[in-house]
């Protein structure tokens, strides 16, 4: 292919097709029209000799050929994005940008009242679109520039990602109240003999199973979910127990027939963090939004 004969911008209207998987979807976020993109899409199949994108059912499913194409393309995409962006200022007040950024359920209650209340005045047209957090680092999301960032709890993370301290958290354990087993303190034999929902948010091991695991313990899990909200539902409804992050504890205990006690161990607080590429660090637009997050 003679790149000089190749229209730049269609590689745009490409990478949103891919992110969207629907032509409407991807005209609204691109600002043209539909008969604009799908036009654009026209042009693509046959400059590359793909269909890229076929119809199953509602959603358009990338072809093998689009998948191939879909990195390289954000990544090249990104990478003029930054060449030309550095040093630009950033007007949150008139901007309409899209970030994407994954957090468990719980870090989503703690952070996103008071971030999308300062964003309400600050940035009023700026969005923000959430995407749960795997137990898995979604490494790849972030190479592509699929997602911005992530908030969360992690362990181990890659040097080519920036990651800044938000805040401590500590955990409680709830129970429903009037729970049969469970009378005045929470000592360590009783907390072992309840059966327990656990809530794998981010993680593929918690902190209370790798400290019982280092003593010998073990607890009885019947139910797990990746859902906080979900968890103290359950709990508030069964005799089951669960352990939860302190203030997202202390918000469903306000709300629902819970209890709360301290773990009969102790445990550091944890601490949750600003995760993203790098190489962005420089985009006026993504260190804005990363220091709106730490502020909150």
């Amino acid at each position: 292919m003679n790149i000089s004969n190749f229209d730049l911008n269609l590689l745009r209207i490409l990478d949103v097709l891919l992110r969207e998987q629907n032509v409407s979807r991807a005209a609204e976020r691109l600002a043209l029209s539909q008969p604009t993109v799908s036009n654009a899409l026209a042009r693509l199949r046959e400059l590359l000799d793909d269909p890229l994108l076929v119809r199953v059912g509602r959603r358009m499913q990338p072809t093998p050929r689009a998948l191939a194409l879909e990195g390289p393309i954000r990544a090249a995409l990104l990478q003029i994005e930054q060449t030309l962006s550095v040093g630009d200022s950033f007007d949150p007040l008139h901007s309409r940008q899209h970030f994407r950024l994954a957090m468990t359920d719980f870090v989503e209650q703690l952070c996103m009242p008071s971030l999308l209340c300062q964003l309400q005045e600050q940035a009023p047209h700026v969005r923000l679109d959430m995407m749960p957090l795997a137990p898995s680092l979604p490494v790849d999301a972030l190479d592509r520039g699929s997602l911005d960032l992530l908030v969360g709890r992690f362990d181990e993370i890659p040097a080519r990602f920036a990651r800044h301290h938000w805040r401590s958290e500590t955990l409680q354990v709830a129970v429903r109240r009037d729970h049969p087993r469970v009378h005045g303190a929470l000592d360590l034999d009783t907390f072992l003999g309840l059966r327990h929902l656990w809530v794998y948010g981010g993680q593929t091991r918690g902190m209370v199973d790798q400290w019982l695991g280092e003593q010998g313990l073990t607890r009885q899990i019947v139910y797990t979910t990746p859902n906080y909200l979900q968890a103290a539902h359950l709990v508030a409804a069964t005799d089951l127990c669960v352990v939860l992050p302190t203030q997202v504890a202390r918000q469903f205990a306000a709300l629902l027939p819970l209890q709360l006690f301290d773990l009969p161990f102790a445990l550091e607080p944890f601490e949750l963090e600003v995760v993203y590429l790098a190489q962005r660090g420089r985009e006026r637009a993504l260190e804005w939004l990363v220091n709106e997050i730490l502020s909150v």
